[in-house]
């Protein structure tokens, strides 16, 4: 089987990508449980993965960790709006952990996934609405009220965002 990634080759992406790949369990689900239950999933299914190419193991990863963050925030019972864990309990005052908890703090689910999906993984908008189960407007109408939401959350988002050229209003 060469050309396809190894079980070696998978250990190797989650030894050097696992903070990455649990933050956006994290962001996705807002919950630390979750997003732990999210990683191991990922990591049984990556067990099993006998057809990835060689080298695409970090976005197939990264892929399946999202099915199974949808598969576990949106399966019954689907909980209302619960408040996210705080991220971390050592560094509340950077500009990093105020836009994670922001993006943890989006409601309902469906601005946040899309949020994270199309705008931080540069998902399209079918991938989502594919991935999601909904249509290519909801997936719009979602991170448009997604965008408007997150400056209320945390001011500190918008300026970061201001600064780096990716938030027009």
């Amino acid at each position: 089987m060469a050309g396809y990634a190894t079980c070696s080759d998978f250990c190797g992406f989650f030894i050097a990508d696992s903070g990455p790949l649990y933050l956006l369990a994290f962001v996705l689900t807002g919950k630390h449980a979750k997003a732990e239950q999210c990683f191991l999933e990922t990591l049984e299914d990556a067990a099993d993965a006998d057809s990835v190419f060689a080298g695409w193991q970090g976005s197939w990863s990264k892929r399946r960790l999202i099915v199974n963050a949808i598969r576990t925030v949106f399966s019954p019972p689907v909980e209302g709006n619960v408040k996210p864990d705080a991220w971390s309990t050592t560094d509340s005052e950077s500009l990093g952990y105020s836009a994670i908890h922001a993006l943890a703090k989006l409601a309902p689910s469906l601005q946040r996934f899309v949020f994270v999906m199309s705008v931080l993984e540069h998902y399209s908008e079918r991938e989502c609405a594919i991935l999601l189960g909904c249509t290519q407007r909801d997936v719009i109408a979602a991170r448009i009220a997604a965008m408007k939401q997150l400056p209320s959350l945390d001011p500190t988002v918008t300026q970061v965002a201001e600064r780096n050229g990716t938030y027009d209003r």
